[in-house]
């Protein structure tokens, strides 16, 4: 008896520790996705940071699974997190979370944070937010960890097979251009001319070579003053090989640029401008990267014409308003912050917008569908459905 209890033990011992030993590559298999951008893709790494930019209190996450706020600025999922779901893999978690460790990091990581743009002078008054050269900076840091962790080939397989998410540019009008009247960059650049400097600039976040030099930030994880110093940083060159670059959204049709600069509650027309002007150049980029590259490494995803759809015809889509946010105050409840004092509406799902700037659950869906089922209207050269039955062939 005693004997077969002992055996039992080590059997059970030796399953244990098979598994364990299995558990980096069972991880492994899914495909692993890496986001970067701002707060439309922010998983919750600026609750980590000491700025204005977080979503870490009610009533953001009360439709989350856990009903609790998360750092995303939706009320449940957000966009990355649907495409999580349809690609078979768990939620990204911020890179900055101390749960990111071990086999979860071969998940791939959340290096979003909101309030940055493409330019490093975009929300400045956000301070301690996470700009894009920094973001690049910790992913080459998350393959240094991966690679301690499965070794240097079969971490430049997970990062060249991965997906990567990459949402940024509204931040540069609405945070920037446009912030106040008169802006630094207004008075610098007529709109046309600063659209063409923000794509050339993101052309140099994409491929390179992106020199930076950044003055004094306080950097969270030592608390300590520190100068940066000119760098080289590109998308790119730290492995992306299939690489989802979104446009903005229609900048003048959320609920806070109807409220602050829309007439009778329209959308607010010099922002809409700014968004027409700057998508069409991305696609055009995309073009352009690609036969450099020769191969389809990048996907222009029109997540203007993608929101637009909802926000002109929104019973098409089951919704009451696309323009009043759920959360909020203010004419269309798009003034201020979402906040526990806010207004909130009963029912999210008849909401096209959870707050002044952000889409609800709901709609991201609705976008997310359009990511795997788009035309090359939407989604160019090809869905993201098609780059997945491409990419298992291989």
């Amino acid at each position: 008896m005693a004997s077969s209890f002992v055996f039992g033990v080590r059997t059970i011992l030796g399953l244990v520790m098979a598994l364990g030993a299995l558990a980096p590559q069972a991880a492994e298999a899914a495909r692993a996705f890496f986001v970067f951008g701002d707060s439309l893709v922010d998983n919750g790494n600026n609750n980590y940071l000491a700025t204005t930019a977080r979503a870490d209190s009610p009533p953001y996450g009360i439709d989350y699974p856990t009903r609790r706020p998360t750092g995303r600025f939706s009320n449940g999922l957000n966009i990355p997190d649907f495409i999580s779901q349809h690609i078979g893999s768990e939620p990204t978690l911020p890179y900055l979370s101390p749960e990111l460790t071990g086999s979860r990091l071969l998940v791939g990581a959340n290096f979003a944070s909101a309030g940055i743009g493409i330019l490093n002078d975009t929300g400045i008054q956000f301070v301690n937010i996470i700009r894009m050269f920094r973001q690049f900076e910790y992913f080459q840091e998350y393959q240094n960890r991966v690679t301690a962790l499965i070794g240097p080939q079969r971490t430049k397989q997970l990062v060249n097979g991965a997906l990567i998410l990459i949402t940024v540019g509204g931040n540069d009008f609405v945070n920037n251009y446009y912030l106040v009247p008169y802006s630094a960059r207004s008075r610098q650049f007529s709109l046309p001319d600063y659209v063409k400097y923000v794509i050339s600039e993101y052309r140099k976040l994409l491929t390179g070579p992106y020199h930076y030099t950044v003055a004094i930030f306080i950097l969270q994880q030592n608390s300590s003053t520190r100068q940066m110093k000119n760098g080289d940083q590109r998308l790119h060159d730290l492995g992306a090989r299939r690489v989802l670059v979104t446009g903005t959204g229609p900048l003048g049709c959320v609920p806070a640029e109807r409220a602050m600069r829309g007439r009778n509650g329209q959308c607010a027309a010099d922002l809409q401008r700014a968004a027409d002007l700057y998508n069409p150049q991305l696609v055009q980029l995309v073009k352009d990267l690609n036969s450099q590259y020769g191969s389809e490494i990048f996907v222009a995803v029109n997540t203007g014409k993608m929101q637009y759809n909802f926000i002109s015809n929104p019973r098409a889509f089951g919704f009451t308003t696309s323009k009043v946010a759920c959360c909020g105050q203010g004419p269309y409840n798009g003034l201020g912050l979402c906040t526990p004092a806010s207004n909130l509406c009963p029912n999210r799902n008849v909401y096209a917008f959870w707050d002044p700037f952000h889409p609800s659950e709901r709609a991201n869906g609705f976008i997310v569908q359009e990511f795997m089922t788009g035309s090359t209207e939407y989604m160019y050269p090809m869905n993201l459905s098609t780059i997945m039955a491409l990419d298992s062939r291989t």
